[in-house]
C-alpha cells in the first residue's frame, strides 16, 4: 500500500501513531478521510505551500496543545497569509500563478509536529486502491490529495530538524523563518532544508566577538536542554577554542523540567568561579526569567553580567520584575524592521474579515480577554462577552513580532524560486505547465539556493551552499540609569564582523567601567606567566629575578654578562661601567699618603743634593742612598698610576713600576747590609778589607739585582701584552640595580704576586742580613736602622696579605685590595724614609756642628776599634742581664766605633 519510512531522529515510541495517520490519509473509506485536516488552513491555489507555526504552547498532562500564542504563533502565521496576498496581487512575481497553503500548528511540540507534517506527503506516496472496497463493497470515490511543494517552518529548532528528517525523504524543500540550531546547517543531513535566519553559529561567532571586545577570557555558560540551547552553547565553545583566548569556566544546563530549588543551585554553581562573572546564556524565555529570579533571591544582583541569545534579545517579558539583576546584559538579535504594510494589514483584522483562520476566535478572545458566544455552550457570567467590534491595537496592546519579517522573506524566497523555475521551464506559458506538474522538489531547492532579492526590510535574501543566510544582528544593552527611557539600547552591529560603540555600554549603577570576566589579570612587566594545567586562560605571575629579563608573556631569560634588566624588567640595558675615582674615599687616604711621602722624599733628596760633601751624606753612602730614595720615590708614586683611569700606557707603567720601586729599594738596603756583613765577618779572620765593598760595586751589584725585576717585566709584557678589560663579576650583587662592571687593567691577583714575589724575597733576604748583623754596634753604619726597616716592613706586609686575599668575595674588592696595596707600599716606603734618611735629615738642618770630619785611621785600627767595641757591648749586655749598671756611652768603644764608621764610608781621618 504505501512504503515504510524510518529516520534516525524520530523517536520509536511515535512510529504506531505514524503508521496510523498514515493509513487514515490513504483510506478513502475512513471516516476520519471525510474531515480531513480539522486542525489547519487551507488556502487554495495553483500551487501550494505548507506553513508550520507554534499557534498554541506545549500542553501538559498528556494533552498535546497548550495556551494559544498571540505573538510567536498568530503574528507568525498571519505574516504568511499577508506574504501570499501580496504575491498573488503583484503582476510581475508569479503571473496568472496563486499560490495557496496548508497552515498547521506544531504547538510547540516536535512529535505533535511530526505528526502533522505526514499531511505534506501524502500525496507523494504511491497508492494501489484496485483491490481496496468500501464496508458496503462498492469502489471508493478516490480523492486526490493535495500536493505540497514546500514548507515554510518550523519555528523551533527541534521541531525543524523532525519535519526536516520526513520531507528529505519525499525531496520537499523547507525554509525556516526562526530555527537557528547549528546542526541545520548540516547540508549531508538536512539538505532539504534552508533558512532566511543566520544560523546560531553566526550567533555564537557574534557572541564570541563581543566577548573578546569587553576584555574578556573566561565565562560560564548557561543553556537550556534541547537543540536551541545546547547547540547554541556547543557552537560557542567550538568557535571560541578555535579563536583561542577565551575560557569556560562552566558549562551548565537547564532541564526540560526543572524542579524545584533548580535554578538555585545553578547560580550557586556559577559561583563556584566568581571570576567568571560573564555568563552566555542560550536559554527560553520562561528560563532566562527563573535565572534572573534566582540571582536576584540569592542578592547577587550586579554580580553576573548577561550576554543573552535572540530568544532574549530584546524582550522585555524575560526581565519583568527583574530590571536590577538583568541590568548591563547584551542581548542579540538578528537584524530586523519592523513591516508597516504587515501592521496596517493585522490591526484591520477582525472577526467578520478573516475567517480564513481557523485560531483567530480564539486569540480574539485572549487578546480583548473576552468570551465569544458558542452554540451549545454557555458563558461564564463572570468574563466579559466579545462584541466583535474590537479593534487591535486599539482596545489591546499590540507590538509586531519579532519574526515577521523572516516569515515573509521566506515566503517571497519560495515564491521567487517558484517564479524563476517557471521562467525557465515555462517561458510564455500562462500558468503552471506541463514541466512543472508536478514540481521536482530539487529542482525547486537549486532555484531556491539561486534567489537573491531585497527583503521586506530592505535587506539582500540570500542562501549559501549549506542553505543558511547570512548573519546579520543588532546588538543591544539594557540599560537603566542615564537614560530617560530605561530598556535596550542599540550599541552595536555585526555582519561577519563587529562593530560595537564600547562608550555608549553602561553597566550597574550607570557606571561606564567595563566589568572583569577574567580567571587572571595581567602579568605586570617584568612578570611571566606560570599557566594553570588544563585552563589556558589561567596563570600565576611570577617575577623574573636576579639578572632575568622578560624575554616573552611566558618565559624569562638572563641578560647578557655585560648587561642587567631594566627597572620594569622587560629588556637588557648596559651595565653601567665604574673605575676608582680621585674624589673616592678609597683613593683620598692612599693619595694623601703618597704625596706626603713625595713630598717628604723630595725634601730629603734636596737635602743630600744640597750637603752632598758633608760627612754624613758620604757617611750614609751617596751613591746607594740616591738610588734607595728613588725607590722610595717611585713607590709612592705608583699609587697615581694604581688609581688612574685604566688605559694601555697606565696598565704597562703599572706593571713596570709596581714591582720596581720596592726591587729598587730592597736591592740597595741588601747591597747595604750585605756589605756590613761581609766587613765584619771578614774583620774577624783578618784585616784585609773584603772584596766588592767601593761604591761602585756596590752599585753594580744593586743594579743586577734590580735587572732581574727588570727583565721578568718584559717577559711577561712580551707573553701577555697589557691591556683593559671590564671585570663584570666582581661587582654583581643580587639586585641587579647595584651591579657594575669595572674597568682595569688585566693584573690577575696571581700575577700581582708574582709581580711583588721577587721584591718580597729581597726584603726577606735583606731582614736575614739584618738580623745577622744584629750584634754590630748602634753607632756602627746603618745595620741597625736598616734592620728595625725590615722588620717593620714584614709586619705591614705581613698585615697586607689577609686584607688583600681576604676580600676577594666582597662586592668593593678592588677598591679595598687597591686601597690596600698602595697603603701598604706607602707604609712600607715610610717606614724606609722614616728610619734610614729621617734622623740625618735632621742632624744636617738642626745640628749641623754633628755634620763635621773626624781624623783617618788605618783599616787595622778601625777593625780593632770596633772588634774591641764589639767585645764592650756584649760585656754591657751580659753585665745587665747580672743585674750590673750600664757602661757609660761616651766611653772609648763608642769613639772607636764611631771612628770605624768613618773609615769604611771614606772620611778624612782629620
Amino acid at each position: 500500500m504505501f512504503r515504510v519510512l524510518s529516520w534516525s531522529s524520530c523517536h520509536s515510541t511515535t512510529w504506531p501513531r505514524l503508521l496510523w495517520i498514515l493509513w487514515v490519509g490513504l483510506n478513502p473509506c475512513s471516516s476520519v478521510h471525510q474531515h480531513s485536516h480539522p486542525h489547519s488552513i487551507k488556502i487554495p491555489g495553483d500551487i501550494t505551500l505548507g506553513g508550520l507555526f507554534p499557534v498554541h504552547a506545549r500542553g501538559h498532562a498528556g494533552v498535546p496543545c497548550g495556551e494559544i500564542k498571540k505573538e510567536k504563533g498568530i503574528h507568525r502565521l498571519e505574516a504568511m497569509m499577508y506574504a501570499l496576498d501580496q504575491i498573488n496581487s503583484d503582476p510581475e512575481l508569479l503571473p496568472n500563478i496563486t499560490l495557496g497553503a496548508r497552515i498547521l500548528d506544531t504547538c510547540s511540540r516536535d512529535t505533535y509536529a511530526l505528526e502533522q507534517s505526514l499531511t505534506f506527503v501524502q500525496a507523494l506516496i504511491q497508492k494501489d486502491t484496485s483491490d481496496i472496497r468500501c464496508s458496503n463493497g462498492e469502489q471508493p470515490i478516490i480523492r486526490k490529495p493535495e500536493r505540497v511543494v514546500g514548507v515554510i517552518g518550523a519555528s523551533g529548532s527541534s521541531v525543524s530538524i523532525m519535519v526536516a528528517n520526513v520531507l528529505r525523504l519525499f525531496e520537499i524543500p523547507q525554509i525556516s523563518y526562526a530555527s537557528t540550531a547549528p546542526e541545520l546547517s548540516d547540508n549531508n543531513r538536512y539538505d532539504f532544508f534552508s533558512r532566511v535566519v543566520p544560523p546560531d553559529s553566526y550567533q555564537a561567532q557574534a557572541m564570541v566577538d563581543i566577548v573578546k571586545a569587553l576584555g574578556w577570557n573566561y565565562v560560564s555558560t548557561l543553556a537550556s536542554e534541547g537543540n536551541y540551547g545546547e547547540s547554541g552553547v556547543d557552537a560557542f565553545v567550538q568557535i571560541s577554542r578555535e579563536a583561542g583566548g577565551l575560557c569556560i569556566a562552566q558549562s551548565l544546563k537547564i532541564p526540560r523540567e526543572p524542579k524545584p530549588g533548580e535554578f538555585d543551585k545553578i547560580i550557586k554553581r556559577l559561583m563556584e568561579t566568581p571570576n567568571a562573572r560573564g555568563v552566555i546564556i542560550f536559554a527560553h524565555e520562561d528560563d532566562i526569567k527563573q535565572v534572573l529570579e534566582a540571582a536576584k533571591k540569592s542578592n547577587l544582583t550586579g554580580q553576573f553580567k548577561f550576554v543573552g541569545s535572540d530568544s532574549w534579545g530584546a524582550k522585555s517579558s524575560p526581565i519583568l520584575d527583574q530590571e536590577e539583576v538583568a541590568e548591563g546584559a547584551v542581548t542579540i538579535l538578528p537584524k530586523r524592521a519592523s513591516i508597516d504594510g504587515f501592521d496596517q494589514y493585522f490591526t484591520t483584522r477582525s472577526l467578520e474579515n478573516n475567517r480564513r483562520n481557523i485560531w483567530f476566535a480564539e486569540f480574539w478572545e485572549d487578546d480583548f480577554r473576552c468570551k465569544l458566544t458558542r452554540p451549545g455552550i454557555k458563558i461564564d457570567p463572570e468574563k466579559k462577552k466579545c462584541t466583535g467590534e474590537e479593534r487591535i491595537s486599539r482596545d489591546s496592546h499590540y507590538e509586531q513580532e519579532g519574526k515577521v519579517q523572516f516569515v515573509i522573506d521566506a515566503v517571497y524566497a519560495m515564491a521567487h524560486a517558484l517564479h524563476n523555475m517557471h521562467q525557465d521551464l515555462c517561458p510564455g506559458a500562462m500558468g503552471v505547465c506541463d514541466k512543472m506538474d508536478p514540481v521536482e522538489g530539487r529542482l525547486l531547492l537549486s532555484y531556491i539556493h539561486s534567489v537573491n532579492f531585497n527583503g521586506s526590510a530592505g535587506t539582500a535574501v540570500l542562501f549559501n551552499e549549506n542553505g543558511d543566510a547570512p548573519g546579520r544582528y543588532d546588538i543591544f544593552q539594557y540599560q537603566m540609569t542615564n537614560t530617560t527611557n530605561p530598556g535596550y539600547r542599540v550599541i552595536g552591529q555585526w555582519t561577519n564582523n563587529l562593530r560595537l560603540n564600547v562608550e555608549e555600554m553602561q553597566w550597574t549603577g550607570g557606571s561606564r567601567q567595563i566589568p572583569d570576566s577574567v580567571c587572571s589579570f595581567p602579568c605586570r612587566s617584568g612578570e611571566r606567566k606560570k599557566m594553570v594545567k588544563g585552563v589556558p586562560c589561567c596563570w600565576h605571575c611570577e617575577l623574573c629575578d636576579g639578572y632575568q629579563f622578560q624575554a616573552d608573556e611566558f618565559n624569562c631569560e638572563m641578560c647578557p654578562f655585560d648587561m642587567r634588566p631594566t627597572l620594569n624588567r622587560t629588556a637588557c640595558r648596559p651595565t653601567p661601567i665604574i673605575k676608582l675615582e680621585w674624589h673616592s674615599p678609597w683613593a683620598v687616604i692612599p693619595l694623601f699618603l703618597a704625596i706626603l711621602g713625595i713630598l717628604a722624599t723630595l725634601s730629603v733628596i734636596i737635602t743630600f743634593i744640597r750637603f752632598n760633601d758633608t760627612p754624613i751624606v758620604r757617611a750614609a753612602g751617596r751613591e746607594l742612598s740616591y738610588v734607595l730614595l728613588t725607590g722610595i720615590f717611585l713607590i709612592y708614586f705608583i699609587t697615581f698610576l694604581m688609581i688612574a683611569e685604566p688605559g694601555t700606557v697606565v696598565c704597562a707603567f703599572r706593571r713596570l713600576l709596581l714591582g720596581l720601586g720596592m726591587c729598587i729599594t730592597y736591592s740597595a738596603m741588601l747591597t747595604k747590609t750585605n756589605r756590613i756583613y761581609r766587613i765584619f765577618e771578614q774583620g774577624k779572620k783578618s784585616v784585609t778589607p773584603p772584596k766588592f765593598i767601593s761604591p761602585t760595586s756596590q752599585l753594580m751589584i744593586t743594579f743586577i739585582l734590580i735587572s732581574v725585576q727588570v727583565v721578568g717585566v718584559f717577559i711577561w709584557f712580551g707573553v701577555m701584552p697589557p691591556h683593559t678589560i671590564v671585570d663584570y663579576d666582581e661587582q654583581r650583587p643580587p639586585n641587579p640595580e647595584l651591579a657594575r662592571g669595572i674597568l682595569k687593567c688585566d693584573i690577575a691577583d696571581l700575577s700581582l704576586i708574582c709581580c711583588l714575589s721577587y721584591s718580597i724575597l729581597l726584603m726577606v733576604t735583606c731582614t736575614v742580613y739584618a738580623v745577622k748583623s744584629r750584634g754590630v754596634p748602634e753607632t756602627f753604619n746603618e745595620a741597625k736602622p736598616i734592620g728595625f726597616t725590615m722588620y717593620t716592613t714584614c709586619i705591614v706586609w705581613l698585615a697586607f696579605v689577609p686584607i688583600f686575599f681576604g676580600t676577594a668575595q666582597s662586592t668593593e674588592k678592588m677598591f679595598i685590595q687597591t686601597t690596600t696595596l698602595t697603603v701598604s707600599m706607602s707604609l712600607s716606603a715610610s717606614v724606609s724614609l722614616g728610619m734610614l734618611y729621617i734622623p740625618k735629615v735632621y742632624v744636617i738642618i738642626f745640628h749641623p756642628e754633628q755634620n763635621v770630619q773626624k781624623r783617618k785611621r788605618s783599616f787595622k785600627a778601625v777593625v780593632q776599634a770596633a772588634t774591641m767595641s764589639s767585645r764592650l757591648s756584649q760585656k754591657s749586655i751580659s753585665d745587665k742581664q747580672n743585674g750590673e749598671t750600664k757602661i757609660d756611652c761616651e766611653n772609648d768603644a763608642t769613639i772607636q766605633s764611631l771612628i770605624v764608621i768613618r773609615v769604611l764610608c771614606g772620611v778624612s781621618p782629620h
